[in-house]
């Protein structure tokens, strides 16, 4: 199977997480781990297998000294 790395929805781009979850409670948990870290998630079926595809905006840049 080739996942796609990149996904796009409601016009943002998701960055698959490189893994495939065969469950959907592996899945899940990834989920919920990822929103805890503040990030965005969307779970996809692909094949039999699912993907978890996330994203995240930068609050603030690094600011070089």
């Amino acid at each position: 199977m080739s996942a796609n790395l990149a996904m796009i929805s409601d016009g943002k781009k998701f960055m698959w997480d490189g893994q495939l979850y065969s469950t959907k409670e592996g899945a899940s948990a990834a989920e919920q781990s990822y929103r805890n870290d503040n990030f965005e998630v969307r779970v996809v079926e692909q094949e039999g297998k699912l993907l978890v595809y996330t994203r995240r905006v930068v609050k603030q840049a690094p600011v070089a000294s």
